[in-house]
């Protein structure tokens, strides 16, 4: 139990004490992954769907992402992200622009596509008392590169 709350610990902002580490996390990993489901996504350009192990199809929201940046070289945030922000498009102030980050299957917009995901994968684990830790299986096209593979995982992995 004493070495579960270092765990615990760690989460929280932690750090391990040397005794602690790569078996540790990857005990971590694995308890965090308890209370986690297996997800499917596919990243679509219209829209992004996640499909959770015997659940189903469990969100069906468009790829449309709200940014709201408020001065000058001021940092980018997320205004709406779904239905919420392909309710702006057209309609947006001039400090919010609602995009669409992936284009002809492939990520346009790094940034904006780890939000996304970010924001689906929390909406998916809305129940859940830990910060999960889903394993995951993304969809890609057929005709996509090494290149947009690889920014497709790690958009997955940063969410």
């Amino acid at each position: 139990a004493l070495s579960l709350l270092r765990v615990v610990g760690k989460v929280s902002g932690f750090s391990f004490p040397p005794q602690l580490s790569g078996l540790s996390l990857s005990m971590l990993k694995k308890f965090r992954g308890m209370f986690s489901n297996d997800l499917s996504i596919d990243l679509g350009t219209a829209n992004t769907l996640i499909y959770v192990k015997g659940q189903g199809i469990v969100l069906n929201e468009p790829s449309v992402v709200a940014i709201r940046q408020d001065r000058a070289g001021s940092p980018k945030s997320v205004a709406a992200v779904g239905h919420d922000a392909k309710q702006m498009l057209g309609r947006t102030p001039g400090n919010i622009a609602a995009i669409r980050p992936m284009k002809d299957g492939v990520i346009a917009d790094f940034f904006v596509t780890e939000k996304m995901l970010q924001h689906f994968i929390k909406q998916v684990h809305s129940n859940s008392f830990m910060r999960p830790s889903p394993r995951v299986l993304v969809c890609v096209p057929v005709g996509a590169t090494q290149v947009e593979r690889r920014a497709i995982r790690e958009s997955a992995q940063g969410a």
